[in-house]
């Protein structure tokens, strides 16, 4: 008995994955997606009824005799944050569609992508998409590719063709053989791209008849199933008015059957016995549907629903088994083993990360750890008070804070984290936390360097101009031209290593300013000294700087102001 190929929607985000699917589903997923990006992994069945009717002639010419029972699409998601999602989807895929937009080429998510394909060794295509969006394109709604491009203007045509060789040129730098689909002679040694639109529906024939194919000549033996044990993986855990707690999970092998126990993996194991198995129809995305039939029985490749008890104690990503009663404790032993921790170094003073699943929390410590940010608990389910009485005790603000994801923070936590004024991060888009994470950061480092340039003298040195002197004493005021650094009100001036007074007021064109920098000429008002005795019209001054100042400005990387200060002090 075969099953449907499991076949992984990747590339970069925004590159048109979900809206791909979209097209051929005809739903609106990627509408209903937070921020228009996929957040977790989906699952779609396509039915081979559906492939031959979207397909049309195109089988017969080529020959194709579609045996498999259709299609089964993860359509995962595509930003950098996602890596550990990716890799989860690709080493279950048999094939996999790496979706880049024409017009844009490789990105960073793209190589990603093709790292794992490369290092699970799974079949691929590429889908060159957004062909609609290239300059001059005639669109021909739902037409093959090859009949939208023979009716497009000769520039046009030579420009796809241009940004094709420009993918297989890209590809070819990494070590793949490609070519535009019709042109691939031998599809084991050969990456075919295939021209596409997710809006107009051009060339999504041509994707779906090369995947079937590949699928019938090369995947044929690793497509039978054999009865008996279920093995899959958590997609979401969600709550069902009616139903309870429920699972969704992608089924990759054997069967699953109502009465049977599922076995779900953790750092504890746990079995419960199904209660239901609820299916999607087809055509329909399991993460966004809400009509769902009753079964007794599903066999792999397939996602579907599951109703049972105790699922709130299940964290999506996790592996599952279903089984029957006798054989729980043997396969609760060997998921114990199975699950993948999530690596990080845990310390006394880093954020706090909650996420709403095992794979998005895995993303997070995976692009927090790449960025060098400290974490000092990683952890699925709501903020909790506990959460931010740990966080509270970190002493830097810059690791004082809680990240969370697509997670309930109630209004006495969110009350309690304010009036301790600590940090809470809180998005449903992944790069989103990232972004706010990077701008607080920044935000507390300025605020840091503004409060310890303050308790600093910084360096400057000024030059009195000749028939500059508006007052002589009382305060002195006279025209200076900043030679260097910055000149700010409340500095302290010496001349020849003695102090002769404070900057009370500095005026630019009649206008009070704080600071004059290198090469401003202004009017400077000194307290102290008196013009013609103490200080006169071409003297040099000078700030008066220490060497206290001079390792305040060296933490704070200012080499400029450090040189000049050395200058002054005549360290150098």
């Amino acid at each position: 008995m075969l099953r449907q190929p499991i076949v992984a929607v990747m590339g970069h985000v925004d590159h048109g994955k979900t809206s791909l699917l979209d097209k051929i589903r005809g739903s609106i997923v990627a509408k209903k997606e937070a921020g228009g990006i996929t957040q977790h992994v989906g699952a779609t069945v396509i039915p081979t009824e559906k492939i031959k009717c979207i397909c049309g002639d195109l089988l017969n010419q080529l020959n194709i005799n579609v045996d498999v029972p259709g299609l089964l699409f993860l359509d995962s998601p595509g930003h950098a944050a996602f890596t550990t999602i990716r890799k989860r989807g690709s080493s279950i895929a048999d094939l996999a569609i790496l979706v880049v937009d024409i017009n844009d080429g490789f990105k960073p998510q793209t190589e990603e992508s093709l790292k794992f394909l490369k290092e699970f060794k799974t079949p691929f295509l590429i889908a060159a998409t957004k062909i609609d969006m290239v300059s001059g394109w005639v669109p021909y709604k739902e037409k093959c590719f090859f009949e939208s491009f023979k009716n497009q203007p000769d520039h046009v045509k030579k420009s796809v063709e241009e940004k094709l060789y420009k993918l297989v040129g890209q590809l070819s730098e990494r070590g793949f053989n490609s070519e535009r689909f019709d042109r691939v002679d031998d599809f084991k040694k050969s990456i075919a791209i295939v021209p596409c639109s997710g809006v107009t529906g051009e060339g999504i024939p041509e994707l779906l008849m090369i995947l079937s194919g590949l699928a019938q000549n090369f995947l044929k033996d690793k497509l039978e199933v054999t009865p008996g044990v279920g093995k899959g993986s958590i997609l979401e855990i969600k709550d069902v008015t009616g139903l309870g707690t429920t699972a969704d999970i992608i089924l990759y092998d054997g069967e699953i059957n109502k009465g049977d126990y599922l076995v779900v993996g953790g750092s504890e194991p746990f079995a419960t016995k199904i209660k239901a198995l609820l299916k999607p129809e087809a055509m329909k995305e399991i993460r966004v549907e809400k009509k769902f039939k009753s079964v007794d029985k599903e066999i792999a490749a397939v996602g579907i629903k599951v109703s049972a008890l105790d699922l709130d104690k299940a964290v999506a990503g996790s592996p599952i088994i279903a089984c029957k009663e006798k054989d729980v404790e043997k396969y609760k032993e060997e998921l114990k083993h199975d699950v993948e921790a999530i690596e990080f170094d845990k310390v006394g003073e880093g954020v706090i990360l909650k996420a709403d699943t095992l794979g998005t929390l895995e993303a997070l410590v995976h692009i927090l750890k790449e960025k060098g940010v400290e974490i000092k608990k990683a952890d699925v389910g709501a903020v909790t008070r506990k959460d931010v009485v740990e966080i509270e005790n970190v002493k830097d603000k810059t690791k004082q804070i809680i990240f969370a994801f697509n997670v309930n923070v109630s209004e006495d936590v969110m009350n309690e984290i304010k009036d301790k004024k600590l940090k809470l991060i809180k998005s449903d888009i992944i790069y989103r936390l990232i972004e706010e994470h990077e701008k607080h950061v920044e935000d507390i480092k300025k605020e840091e360097k503004m409060k310890k340039l303050d308790m600093v003298t910084l360096p400057a040195r000024i030059y009195l101009m000749q028939g500059m002197t508006f007052r002589a004493s009382g305060p002195a005021i006279v025209g200076v031209e900043v030679l260097g650094g910055k000149l700010k009100v409340g500095a302290a001036l010496v001349k020849e290593g003695k102090k002769i007074g404070t900057v009370k007021g500095i005026q630019s064109e009649g206008t009070e300013v704080d600071e004059a920098k290198t090469g401003d000429r202004v009017a400077v008002s000194i307290e102290g000294p008196t013009v013609g005795r103490q200080i006169k019209e071409g003297d040099e001054l000078v700030t008066n700087v220490t060497k206290k100042d001079v390792v305040i400005l060296e933490e704070l990387k200012l080499g400029a102001e450090v040189n000049l200060a050395k200058q002054i002090l005549g360290l150098i």
